[in-house]
């Protein structure tokens, strides 16, 4: 399935877009590595979706506003992309740091958000658990952490360091320490809020997850009793890419009984 690339202006930002496919629209909310390119689980949810994957303000090529301090500054202008676009009734899908967003927006307005479906997401500490510390992390170990099957690592740390990539690795970096450094990766304030969430929800976990734990799994389950909770064996933080025919299924199965 093909996807066109654009810019779009928003809040004095410029947005870089990549759109495929058609039906209801779904919006995805890349992690901390970026969205850098077209995935096979995107092609894949294209076939029954309008499929919209920006890169975030301060990652890959989109700009990097001066307005952007905080988680919250992004929940708001993804609000607003929602709105720019007139997208209803959006399957809101976000991944660890993306996943947290799609929270932060749903706690303040879901009027055009139909579902969410939250894949390892950031937002919330768990008593006892330590994450992951990505920011303490060479680059080499945060690739081998992000997967339980090796092999997808390998694969991942024999791609060419372009100075292109180089650039845009740090400056998604940095712009990962601005909204997660401290606190590391949550919102103190968020799971009181939770409860306004009024829109299905789906959380997908990885068993064997590095970066965040499965007990965040059982916590959001606490915060969330209404959410469905699926956790993949044999699987890491990015089940979309380690599992992606399976997260997939789970993502239609969801969507299709929300009809």
């Amino acid at each position: 399935m093909a996807f066109s690339q654009r810019f779009m202006h928003i809040d004095g930002c410029r947005l870089n877009l990549r759109r495929g496919g058609s039906g209801a629209p779904l919006l995805y909310l890349h992690g901390a590595s970026g969205a850098p390119a077209v995935m096979p689980f995107m092609e894949k949810l294209a076939s029954h979706f309008d499929v919209l994957v920006p890169e975030h303000p301060g990652f890959g090529l989109s700009d990097e506003p001066a307005w952007l301090e905080n988680i919250h500054d992004l929940a708001y202008f993804y609000l607003d992309v929602l709105r720019a676009l007139d997208l209803r009734s959006v399957q809101l899908v976000g991944s660890s740091l993306g996943g947290w967003l799609a929270l932060e927006m749903a706690v303040r307005d879901t009027s055009r958000i139909g579902s969410l479906v939250l894949v390892g997401p950031a937002g919330i500490s768990v008593p006892g658990i330590q994450p992951g510390d990505i920011f303490l992390w060479t680059p080499e170990q945060v690739v081998r952490n992000l997967f339980f099957d090796q092999r997808l690592a390998e694969q991942r740390l024999a791609e060419p360091m372009t100075p292109e990539l180089l650039d845009m690795t740090l400056k998604n970096r940095h712009t990962v320490a601005r909204l997660g450094w401290e606190p590391r990766l949550h919102d103190p304030f968020l799971p009181k809020w939770l409860h306004r969430i009024d829109v299905p929800v789906k959380i997908v976990w990885g068993e064997e997850d590095r970066i965040l734990p499965v007990a965040y799994a059982r916590e959001f389950a606490k915060l969330m009793p209404k959410a469905q909770v699926e956790v993949i064996p044999r699987c890491g933080h990015l089940p979309q890419a380690e599992k992606p025919d399976l997260f997939c299924d789970i993502l239609l199965r969801f969507a299709g009984a929300k009809r």
